[in-house]
């Protein structure tokens, strides 16, 4: 099996204790290891996979204890750089009554991830690239690198996933920045995979089959709509699957939807030939079945990483 690259941010989620409260009210934070494509890596490699992180934190203790995580999952973390300037990027998460998330970032080393520092070389035994960051679409350098490993995978051939990870909290007046650059990475990828209110905001459609149709104009062979309890939508050339999930007692939301994503590049990257199964319908409904699985039973626990199951726990 080959790794999967996964490039973005990886950060700190300070995580409420104080459930059903806004995040000024809350008094009690528990520290978690975070960030959408760290934890995209973390799944593959709690799964039995192959993953390589790639991103920027800071170097200070916060980074260090990012590092360490990773790699005590056996996460190869050769590519997660330390900025000397930057602190590392933290979120503070609360729940609600309805245990939905309110999100506040205050951003830092993970925008300055730079193509040059990167050997893209290093990855041509990798099948897949996944582009999952919440903060990558807002500009600085993570995005040229973002555009710098698009223009890597149409010229040597790699499968690229992309999960746009839409944080209102984040994006705020930048809506539209994010609609069009989530479009433009849309048009060369070959897996996206968006939730609902994600495909709503992208495409302006209400309906599913409407998002999934657009979101297949604008490029994209693959198209996966999560629904949450309701499970999947699955999309091949415009031939859909209805995947259930399972039904869990949902504690914490959070990282559920990385998991998932990292359920479906692990399954995927095991096959005999990732394009091959990416066309047969049959074996990516049963992909997304597992992935449906997955992001279900990481809602049991708090936190992102440190809830993401193994695949034994998901198996049993």
């Amino acid at each position: 099996m080959s790794s999967i690259v996964c490039v973005g941010e990886m950060l700190v989620d300070f995580v409420c204790e104080n459930v059903g409260v806004k995040l000024s009210e809350g008094n009690n934070f528990i520290k978690k290891a975070g960030g959408a494509p760290a934890n995209v890596s973390a799944a593959i490699a709690k799964l039995g996979g192959s993953s390589i992180f790639v991103g920027k934190v800071g170097n200070d203790s916060f980074g260090r204890f990012l590092y360490d995580t990773l790699s005590k999952l056996g996460v190869d973390t050769r590519y997660c750089l330390f900025d000397k300037e930057y602190a590392t990027t933290l979120a503070f998460v609360s729940l609600d009554e309805n245990r939905e998330r309110d999100f506040e970032f205050i951003r830092g080393a993970d925008e300055r991830l730079n193509i040059s520092e990167i050997d893209l070389d290093d990855f041509k035994e990798s099948a897949i690239i996944h582009l999952g960051s919440a903060t990558a679409l807002l500009g600085g350098s993570l995005y040229e690198t973002y555009l710098g490993f698009v223009a890597y995978c149409k010229t040597n051939d790699k499968v690229i996933s992309f999960d746009p990870n839409y944080r209102q909290d984040l994006y705020k007046s930048k809506k539209d920045i994010f609609i069009q650059r989530s479009k433009e990475i849309i048009k060369v990828a070959d897996i996206v995979k968006v939730s609902l209110e994600e495909g709503v905001l992208i495409t302006g459609i209400e309906e599913v089959d409407g998002i999934v149709s657009e979101i297949h104009r604008m490029g994209a062979k693959v198209v996966i709509v999560t629904l949450g309890k309701k499970g999947s939508v699955l999309s091949i050339d415009n031939k859909k699957r209805i995947i259930p999930s399972i039904e869990v007692n949902m504690i914490d939301a959070t990282g559920a939807g990385d998991a998932y994503v990292g359920a479906v590049l692990y399954l995927l990257a095991a096959t005999d030939n990732v394009k091959d199964t990416l066309n047969n319908i049959e074996k990516m409904s049963e992909i997304i079945s597992l992935a449906n699985k997955v992001g279900a039973k990481t809602t049991e626990k708090y936190g992102a990483i440190e809830a993401i199951p193994y695949l034994e726990e998901v198996q049993s």
